[in-house]
């Protein structure tokens, strides 16, 4: 008997469960998305790592065939992640052009320049957990006051973005991102999005200044190619949503995870393993991102067996790559910071479309973790883990806030 396809819960949930189900089956799954659109998901760590630099697999839009055809209507949900302008969207030449003109703010001695600002950020934020849990009967949301703020105010700061904006910006961004947004309510948040976007690069053209989307702005190519409108919007909503929506939830899946298992906390705690251990493997054992929109075969591809269509919207499954077997061995379900320097993970992406901001990433959760913990040693979580809220949506993966104690 053939079994049905897998429907990811388009109000989120734990994954690590239905993908140990669907692993177990084989590397590769047939999805069915919101709206009954068919995909398939790639699950299985060395599949997945070849299909994403496979040569025969593209990101651009005009090779999704349900939306050629105009069977994706404007409020689906992940309509935005197939159609925003930029280098999510982007192959080949297009593709380098775009990123090209973005990778000179993510570059190791453009990131270690920031470590001084994270620091100072980090250290300001600590007092305010701190006094959040003294407001709050000894319990604060770590993820409000502690996960969220630092890599928003960075990415922020690093675009010039003013401060009164933040809160807006990550309101929207979640509506985004969701996978369980109304239509009409995912369709007002782009449009309001894109348009206060668009104010702020217009602020910035008419008063540059020293940020990047001034840089953006001005930034032309070898040929003097700029960046389009709709490319500079498109590249100013990817870096604020990828800059601290996947942050925000590796420093709290990592909370979660050292909360959960205080014998690899006490590793760190007393120098036998570093806080760059701790960022690699909750990347591999819980990672921030669960599925990944999409990737398209530009011709039918077998991948592992299976037949994947061309056109067909292909999920990258990073949650379950993470705690594969077959690549990680029969622990992989197991969280222990002393293997990360031996595995190597996906969660931040592989081949042409490597996540730009890996670097800043790792830094900041690096530099948020240890300063937490150095200061907060016995912090815990408030609440079982079974009753934490999970994120909204099968994209992201996390919780939607973190009550914790920090003690004293």
């Amino acid at each position: 008997m053939n079994t049905p396809p897998y429907r990811p819960d388009p109000t989120g949930g734990c994954p690590h469960a239905p993908n140990a189900r669907l692993l177990a089956a084989g590397a590769v799954a047939p999805v069915v998305l919101p709206g009954e659109i068919e995909g398939m998901v790639v699950l299985g760590h060395d599949a997945l790592r070849d299909f994403l630099s496979h040569p025969d697999v593209a990101k651009g839009p005009q090779h999704f065939t349900a939306l050629t055809e105009g069977r994706i209507p404007d409020g689906w949900p992940l309509r935005t992640f197939a159609t925003v302008p930029g280098m999510t969207t982007a192959d080949g030449a297009d593709h380098r052009r775009l990123r090209t003109l973005v990778s000179s703010a993510f570059t190791a001695r453009r990131v270690e320049e920031l470590r001084p600002r994270v620091e100072t950020v980090t250290a300001g934020l600590l007092d305010g957990l701190a006094e959040a849990a003294r407001a709050g009967d000894g319990v604060a949301d770590l993820r409000r006051h502690y996960a969220l703020p630092l890599p928003l105010g960075v990415i922020c700061e690093l675009l010039g973005v003013d401060p009164a904006h933040q809160d807006r910006l990550h309101h929207l961004s979640s509506l985004v991102v969701a996978t369980d947004t109304e239509p009409a309510r995912a369709v007002a948040a782009n449009r309001e999005l894109v348009e206060l976007l668009g104010a702020i690069a217009a602020a910035k053209a008419a008063v540059p200044g020293d940020d990047l989307t001034s840089a953006l702005i001005a930034a032309r190519d070898d040929d003097g190619d700029r960046l389009s409108q709709p490319e500079l919007i498109g590249t100013l909503l990817l870096m604020i949503i990828a800059g601290h929506e996947t942050t925000l939830n590796l420093v709290t899946n990592a909370v979660r995870a050292l909360c959960a298992h205080r014998e690899q906390l006490a590793l760190v705690l007393d120098g036998r393993a570093d806080w760059a251990d701790v960022v690699e493997e909750t990347l591999r054992w819980d990672s921030p991102v669960s599925y990944f929109p999409f990737r398209y075969p530009t011709r039918d591809l077998t991948v592992d067996g299976t037949l994947i269509p061309r056109g067909t919207p292909v999920l990258a499954g990073y949650s379950a790559a993470g705690r594969d077997t077959k690549a990680h061995g029969p622990d992989a379900d197991r969280f222990d910071i002393t293997r990360a320097g031996t595995v190597k993970h996906l969660s931040l992406g592989h081949g042409p479309h490597y996540c730009l901001g890996a670097p800043l990433a790792r830094m900041e959760a690096a530099i948020a973790l240890e300063a937490l913990f150095t200061r907060f040693p016995d912090l815990d979580l408030a609440v079982p883990e079974a009753e934490l809220t999970r994120h909204s949506g099968f994209v992201g993966n996390s919780v939607r806030t973190l009550p914790v104690r920090p003690g004293d």
